[in-house]
């Protein structure tokens, strides 16, 4: 070997011996942005169906925390075929629940379950509660009776007239809000088409998106066609600028399987999807749209467009 050539090599091997080694912990930091955005973490369930279809023995609801600040309730199939998701996020001064469910079952004892023991500062040191819903339709607001007459609690009728009014926004539904339960700031975004009255909900803190019945995983019903891709238009536009951790919506249709939903009136679902979709899925459904100038009924893998 020639004396360069060795002086090549021995100065290669010598770059090598002193480059510090990155465990895949330290690569992944490299790799991270310098800005990366820092949210609440939280767990999800490894499924929400009983394990038997026994209705003899299931509970009511499913009380799942997330995280210390957002709670997940899921109804039984055996009181409503719906089983509709409904969700609880706690501030320093308040707490929301966002829809009521679909009766048959009292949702005060979930609600009062994940309450109990949390209080504020004043004379009446129980937590205030906020209801409200991420649309009108009987599945997400039949438990409103059962919560009107409930202590330190206060339900926003499902109106255009009374989400616009309570939360302050303008121009419904180009206009936005925001809402601070106490070191807990929400976003509320006008989403109508499923319903007219629908809302999304964004927590800042958790970086969770509340999608209602405009995105889940099963049957996307649309009713108001060209409403319905202007609130996709603008959700997508809102989630441009923000963290998305997950886009949670109020059901389950979709089995695990690709393009496969269980039939309507379905109270067991053994194998369903998961509940957490993604801002990716909100872009899927927006483009399925845009390829669309008349809306037909369109399976995608983990939805359904389905107008009516």
């Amino acid at each position: 070997m020639r004396r360069n050539d060795l002086r090549t090599l021995l100065a290669c091997l010598l770059a090598v011996a002193l480059t510090p080694s990155l465990s895949s912990g330290q690569e992944d930091a490299v790799d991270a942005p310098l800005d990366a955005p820092v949210l609440e973490k939280g767990v999800f369930p490894a499924g929400w169906a009983d394990l038997a279809a026994d209705c003899g023995h299931a509970r009511p609801w499913r009380i799942h925390e997330y995280n210390p600040t957002f709670f997940i309730i899921r109804q039984s199939g055996c009181t409503h075929f719906e089983k509709p998701f409904l969700y609880l996020i706690i501030g320093s001064n308040e707490a929301m629940l966002v829809d009521t469910g679909a009766g048959n079952a009292d949702v005060r004892d979930p609600v009062n379950a994940v309450m109990r023991g949390r209080t504020e500062p004043g004379p009446d040191r129980s937590l205030p509660l906020l209801v409200i819903h991420t649309h009108g339709h009987g599945d997400h607001t039949a438990g409103d009776g059962a919560l009107q007459g409930r202590r330190n609690t206060r339900v926003v009728a499902a109106t255009v007239s009374a989400v616009s009014q309570f939360f302050g926004i303008q121009n419904w539904p180009l206009g936005t809000a925001t809402y601070d339960l106490g070191n807990s700031v929400l976003d509320i975004v006008p989403i109508p088409g499923h319903e007219t009255a629908h809302i999304a909900i964004y927590d800042r803190r958790t970086g969770i998106l509340l999608t209602g019945d405009t995105l889940y995983p099963g049957r996307l019903y649309v009713s108001n066609h060209q409403a319905y891709r202007d609130s996709v238009d603008r959700l997508v536009a809102f989630t441009q600028t923000r963290p998305i951790a997950h886009a949670l919506g109020a059901h389950i249709e979709q089995t695990r399987h690709p393009f496969l939903d269980y039939v309507v009136g379905t109270q067991f679902q053994p194998e369903e999807h998961v509940l957490e979709l993604g801002r990716s899925h909100l872009v899927e459904l927006q483009s399925a749209l845009q390829g669309m100038p008349t809306l037909t009924r369109t399976w995608l893998r983990d939805f359904t467009i389905w107008p009516f």
